[in-house]
């Protein structure tokens, strides 16, 4: 059994965490490691230890792999009208939002998440699997094609067993940005979620079975990424593959996926700005620029890390932001008056740390000090904002340091906003802040990245495709119809007349 590292757990949480050594999800059972072999998954926050859980071993997630691919292939599931498939998807989603409380908090304490955030990351799993429920439904699969001195049409099948390999920021939000559209098209799921995080995944994959989503369509295999992960992403029987992380990690998928001409969807890090023009409110705009690197402890690979702001009101924007960071409280993911938790690990707690460093150490200028943080009463692995200024070309302005520091260069022209905002290898997203929306407008569209946001940033709706490009991935869709389709794949049917 592992001690109660909180007096504030709810029981069922409780329950949930001596059921410690927590076995993978395959073909609807626990399935231990055919070694034996565990590894511990711990509280960020306090360093407690949470469970300790399976890790599978190569022939493991083989076997998880021969399971999802017998369950598409002779099970009911791919079979299903579409309606049928909904209307079980949708009793997954009514059965997550049941258990809201519980969920949020087993997220919260495995990845440091506040207990508010964790809550509005179950409330967005909730929407994506229902929207993609419905979106099947309505999806024209067999399509007539109007050919001269033929009869054609198209039809889209599911392709079948598809791999999912998630990080820990944003463990079930991602997991239902993944998982959805390929179970909504009829596919079957291997996930392999991250070794930090695999709690919440966990408690998914067995509420699935008790909604009676036929065994095998979903299975998760616990694990590390050179093990279990890099298993899952060289399996020549996983038909789609879908990895969100590093870019590094990410090139080691795509290679594998490559040697098995396996299409994959890459949705990897981000080095995004924040383009503040002068006739900008000073003071809502700070606020929310601070609000979104201080959500997750900066942990967001599309958080805007970069801000360039106009120099008629640099002075004042920094005044203005360095006094709204010095106010926000770290604590405890669990206590309610926390702003902002512990990063991840001890691991991403040196990043953040070193990256502070060295760009120090290479010249950037420091308006706000960071550092690591201390919280009474835990020993956790907190860190304070930071705030650092100078050439684009340092260290900590060009790579992805994921926690809660941006860096601040001022501009003076539109031209020169968008030129600065270009030079980076990452592509995933920026924004535009200004009262002059025709102005907005026109740099936002100027900027290579796969989005870009005006007035506001971490804007993700439903309908609209978030992807990235260049170093931040490839692959597209996400939230859209498009990520429907890509868990299609098309045949041509043709008949000479």
């Amino acid at each position: 059994m592992i001690a109660n590292v909180d007096t504030g757990l709810l029981p069922e949480v409780q329950a949930f965490l001596d059921g410690s050594p927590l076995a993978s999800f395959v073909g609807g059972e626990n399935v231990e490691s055919s070694d034996g072999s565990t590894f511990a998954t711990y509280d960020p926050g306090s360093m407690n230890k949470l469970a300790d859980v399976a890790e599978l071993q190569a022939a493991d997630v083989a076997r998880a792999v021969d399971v999802a691919d017998e369950a598409f292939r002779t099970g009911p599931w791919a079979k299903l009208p579409p309606n049928e498939r909904s209307a079980l998807l949708h009793r997954l989603a009514d059965e997550v939002e049941k258990r809201l409380p519980i969920i949020a908090q087993i997220e919260a304490l495995d990845a440091g998440k506040i207990e508010a955030q964790a809550q509005g990351d179950v409330q967005n799993f909730i929407a994506t699997m229902r929207y993609y429920a419905d979106l099947a439904q309505h999806v024209n699969r067999r399509t007539t094609l109007a050919v001269k001195g033929h009869e054609a049409w198209t039809v889209r099948h599911p392709w079948g067993p598809c791999g999912f390999i998630f990080p820990w920021n944003f463990p079930l939000l991602l997991v239902g940005w993944g998982i959805s559209p390929a179970l909504a098209a009829g596919n079957t799921v291997v996930i392999k979620p991250a070794e930090d995080t695999p709690l919440s995944t966990l408690y998914l994959a067995r509420l699935a079975k008790e909604v009676g989503i036929p065994d095998g369509v979903i299975n998760v295999v616990t694990g590390t990424g050179p093990g279990a992960g890099a298993a899952l992403s060289s399996n020549p029987n996983i038909k789609r593959m879908s990895f969100t992380g590093s870019p590094e990690v990410g090139r080691l998928v795509a290679e594998s996926c490559g040697r098995n001409l396996v299409p994959v969807k890459l949705e990897l890090g981000g080095k995004g700005a924040a383009v503040v023009f002068e006739d900008v409110d000073i003071a809502q705009t700070a606020e929310r620029l601070v609000g979104a690197i201080t959500f997750h402890t900066g942990q967001v690979c599309c958080d805007a890390t970069r801000w360039l702001v106009h120099k008629n009101i640099y002075d004042r924007f920094v005044s203005e932001c360095v006094n709204r960071l010095k106010a926000v409280r770290i604590g405890y993911q669990l206590n309610d008056a926390s702003q902002m938790g512990p990063v991840v690990s001890q691991k991403q707690r040196e990043r953040v740390l070193g990256y502070l460093e060295r760009g120090q150490s290479e010249g950037a200028e420091c308006l706000l000090e960071g550092g690591a943080a201390s919280v009474d009463g835990f020993s956790g692995h907190y860190v304070k904002p930071a705030l650092l200024a100078g050439s684009l070309d340092n260290v900590a302005a060009r790579e992805e340091i994921f926690g809660p520091v941006a860096y601040l260069a001022p501009f003076s022209s539109e031209d020169e906003a968008i030129e600065l905002t270009n030079r980076t290898d990452y592509g995933l997203a920026n924004s535009v802040w200004s009262s002059d929306l025709g102005r907005a407008a026109r740099v936002a569209e100027a900027l290579c990245a796969g989005n870009s946001w005006i007035n506001a940033h971490n804007v993700f709706a439903q309908g609209v495709p978030y992807a990235g490009i260049n170093k931040s991935g490839m692959g597209g869709g996400v939230l859209s119809v498009e990520t429907l389709f890509d868990y299609y794949r098309s045949l041509s049917v043709v008949r000479p007349l």
